[in-house]
């Protein structure tokens, strides 16, 4: 049980109730059934406890036996008339709507299953399963559970809003809030300061004093009042005291009263709990004081004495008082006679000095801001020139009020104090990889580029690397039957002799873009079948150097094959050319087509994948010149490609 240790039962269907009454719930709930047995109305039944919990059960039994009474008079009606309209002529009430309609459901489904009694019950059966009730069926019909009415579809079931038609139980100061097969009451306007909400939804007073609730001091008494409390002290304080908040006793002035206790020609002094009352003896006011004897008051003479009132400042003596000469830079007080400081710097602000006012006794002072010194007037200030003291670590600019520091190329001034310069390390800037050709090196202000030790040279510009041509410059080692050939970062020896049957050709004029090294042509001797029956007409050598390429976008044409016109071929009725590489091409970086240029068919050899070097190599091409399908002859062209390790 929830409710433990109360009592715990379950009235009315499944809802669990919890009571502590001393009436038991059988008690209120067998109330409730006598009361619906006489058909009274369930929502105003004369209470038997102040309990929530015997309430809500005297109306859920009464409102339960009502119902059973309901739902046997829609069976008889239904057997006796066959008919439930009777029923609708009393329901004229808007509150009673709900149990109308309940009453009236109640009936029609009773009626037909009196019909259907009449049948077989097992065909009351199967229109159950047919019918497709929302929620239940009885006989074959549907029917809905408590809180809930059939649609005019006879199959669905709907919520009552209790709210809406006026079914409900809610109170005054209540409001109705519909739920799903119910209803629930919301009290809508709260209790106040000083009050509770009880089980019976009535608000009553919070007694403070008994809960402890209040703040009265120890020496005060808590007393209950309706919606608050007071504070009343334990103890009454006696004459001529009087109790403060707190409850303590303190004493009255009587002094201080506005008609004063004493009369005239006294004078008042206050005691604990009473007062004395003294005759005035003489007493003079300010500026006076008595004579001799005591008998009258005569004017004393405060600029008298070398320490008079005015504190050094000029003293003008006056009957019952006197008057200060103040200096210049002060201002008599009359109130304090006193001669006071003028401060000069509030009373003219901006009028006296340039930049910055500071009062001084008597005076003021100018003073200047950062940046300036105060020039000969004492007033105004001048700009001070900082660079004057070498404050920058290079250069310096003098500024109105300031300075600017500034550093020569090469460095920048420092972020920590402005006043440095740093060295620019322009090897590490993001632009620094493409300062130098080859390596960067830093140095103060500046940076040094430097090219690789052997085959290059630094040039003019500093920066950029430039190929040495040894074979100009006659610094390579080739021997005199060794062809010298220039290569980006070096150079080669080169010796090319030509193969058996071929003959070095005396014919200068170049077959590619790049000058041959050496041609050799087929010299067969005579009745030399086999030599004259070879399609090879010639054996070319040349050489290539290449860069490696930093940026490789797009195909690098590198080499270009020009065959003869026609009129240099006799015997041949226009041939096909067909160009292949046959050895050499390392990882397939090289290709070769055919275009027409200048009405003469080429062959170009083309790069088409980056090579990273160094890469030596022998790309061994093939001109064919093919009649019908068949290779009438063929020229070899070597040619030899040195990749450089660099790109420049």
């Amino acid at each position: 049980c929830p409710c433990k240790p109360l009592i715990c039962m379950s009235v009315c269907g499944n809802r669990l109730v919890c009571t502590t009454d001393p009436i038991s719930l059988d008690d209120c709930c067998k109330d409730g059934k006598e009361r619906g047995q006489e058909s009274q109305d369930c929502t105003s039944l004369p209470l038997i406890s102040e309990s929530t919990t015997c309430r809500i059960a005297q109306e859920q039994c009464c409102t339960a036996v009502l119902e059973d009474n309901i739902c046997t008079s829609g069976i008889n009606v239904a057997k006796d008339q066959g008919s439930c309209d009777a029923l609708l002529s009393s329901s004229t009430c808007e509150t009673k709507t709900a149990k109308v309609l309940d009453f009236l459901s109640t009936c029609i489904l009773m009626l037909h299953a009196y019909d259907i009694s009449q049948g077989d019950a097992q065909n009351t059966e199967d229109q159950c399963k047919a019918a497709g009730c929302s929620q239940s069926c009885f006989n074959g019909s549907c029917a809905c559970l408590e809180g809930y009415k059939l649609k005019a579809d006879a199959k669905t079931c709907e919520d009552i809003n209790e709210c809406l038609l006026g079914s409900h139980h809610c109170r005054g100061g209540e409001r109705c809030i519909n739920t799903l097969g119910s209803y629930r009451c919301q009290r809508v306007i709260s209790c106040g300061t000083g009050y509770e909400l009880t089980d019976n939804n009535k608000c009553e007073d919070i007694d403070e004093c008994e809960t402890g609730t209040h703040n009265c001091g120890a020496e005060l008494e808590c007393q209950n009042t309706a919606g608050s409390f007071r504070c009343r002290p334990r103890v009454q304080c006696g004459v001529g005291f009087i109790q403060d908040a707190l409850g303590s006793c303190i004493d009255i002035n009587e002094c201080l009263s506005v008609t004063g206790p004493c009369p005239s020609g006294h004078m008042c002094f206050n005691t604990v709990g009473s007062y004395t009352c003294q005759r005035h003896s003489v007493t003079c006011g300010r500026g006076y004081h008595l004579n001799a004897d005591g008998s009258r008051c005569v004017d004393i003479d405060e600029c008298a004495g070398p320490d008079n009132s005015c504190d050094g400042h000029g003293c003008i003596n006056l009957v019952g008082s006197y008057r200060c000469e103040c200096r210049a830079g002060f201002i008599f007080n009359s109130i304090s006679r006193s001669c006071e400081d003028i401060n000069e710097c509030r009373n003219y602000p901006g009028r006296l000095c340039a930049h910055k006012c500071e009062n001084i006794l008597g005076s003021y002072k100018c003073s200047c801001t950062m940046g300036f010194k105060l020039a000969a007037d004492g007033r105004n200030c001048d700009d001070l020139n900082e660079c004057e003291s070498s404050p920058c670590s290079q250069e310096c600019a003098n500024v109105y009020g300031s300075y600017q520091c500034y550093c020569r190329r090469g460095y920048q001034l420092s972020d920590a104090d402005g006043i440095t310069c740093e060295d620019i390390d322009e090897c590490a800037l993001p632009t620094g990889g493409h300062i130098c050709s080859y390596r960067c090196h830093n140095t103060p202000g500046s940076f040094l580029c430097t090219c690789p030790a052997i085959g290059y040279t630094l040039a003019p510009n500093g920066r950029s690397c430039q190929d040495i041509d040894e074979c100009v410059t006659s610094t390579h080692s080739c021997s005199e039957s060794e062809s010298c050939f220039n290569i980006q970062g070096g150079y080669k020896c080169l010796n090319f002799d030509c193969p058996a049957n071929y003959r070095r050709s005396g014919d200068t004029r170049p077959r590619v873009d790049r000058a041959d090294f050496i041609r050799c042509v087929k010299s067969c001797q005579p009745n030399d079948i086999s030599c004259m029956l070879n399609p090879i007409l010639s054996f070319s050598h040349t050489a290539i150097s290449l860069p490696t390429f930093r940026e490789f976008n797009k195909p690098e044409e590198i080499v270009f094959l020009r065959s003869p016109t026609p009129s240099h071929l006799p015997h041949m009725d226009s041939p096909e050319i067909v160009y292949d590489i046959l050895e050499g091409n390392v990882q397939n970086s090289f290709d070769i087509i055919k275009r027409l240029d200048h009405g003469m068919i080429v062959g170009v050899v083309r790069q088409v994948k980056p090579l990273v070097g160094p890469v030596s190599s022998v790309l061994k091409l093939a001109m064919n010149y093919v009649t019908n399908g068949v290779v009438s002859h063929r020229n070899i062209i070597n040619v030899h490609i040195y990749v450089s390790e660099f790109w420049f």
